[in-house]
């Protein structure tokens, strides 16, 4: 894999998932907590906020392993919600921040898209608009997945996370099980139904078909 490959590939995947978490970090700091800050997460520095796996590895085998899409997660920036002023709207305001930046960026990459036909045609014309391209699919990408409403993911927050039922606050905090059910359904399912014949790639059909609509949009 080439520098180039590297670039407009693994660094708008990266920075699509830094400035996720940053987003979170910044909107709860602005609402009344200060958790993030004082933990050094306010930062544009990605070695805060990578994650071995989620960061780095699981993009990697996406990609090589030609799924048709990628997607990852930073660390999670640290919020108390308990310091927000107020608890129910500004939850949602922290929790959905992540998404807001996700297509704030996907639409941005594609007005600088649309610009970059005005340059004259060159190599690097041609890296940088691949670039802005994958801005705006891995935003859209990160956008539709962390809105699904599976724990830690963003969307079981903005659906359920408000609501101050137990029942509500441990579906919101049972992370691991959140994981399992993500694992299951991106890598184990899809296994199965190809050893059985059947395309049972469902979180690859949300993502890809989500994306492609909204790509659609922007471009």
């Amino acid at each position: 894999m080439s520098l180039v490959d590297i670039f407009v590939t693994f660094v708008p995947i990266i920075t699509a998932i830094i400035l996720h978490e940053l987003a979170h970090g910044y909107t709860a700091y602005k609402l009344g907590d200060n958790t993030a800050k004082y933990c050094g997460r306010l930062s544009f520095n990605p070695l805060k906020h990578a994650d071995l796996f989620g960061t780095i590895i699981l993009p990697a085998l996406l990609f090589f392993s030609k799924v048709g899409f990628i997607f990852g997660w930073a660390k999670p920036v640290p919020v108390n919600f308990n310091n927000l002023r107020h608890y129910k709207r500004d939850m949602l305001l922290v929790s959905a921040a992540g998404i807001v930046m996700n297509i704030f960026l996907a639409a941005a990459s594609a007005i600088i898209l649309k610009l970059l036909s005005f340059l004259p045609q060159s190599t690097i014309q041609g890296i940088l608009g691949l670039f802005f391209l994958n801005m705006v699919v891995f935003n859209i990408v990160l956008a539709a997945f962390n809105a699904l409403p599976f724990p830690p993911l963003d969307g079981s927050k903005i659906f359920f996370g408000w609501i101050e039922k137990n029942w509500a606050q441990k579906y919101v905090s049972s992370e691991k099980g959140g994981m399992a059910a993500i694992i299951i359904l991106a890598f184990i399912i899809p296994s199965i139904g190809k050893n059985l014949g059947f395309d049972w790639n469902i979180l690859g059909w949300y993502l890809i078909k989500t994306t492609q609509y909204f790509a659609s949009i922007l471009l």
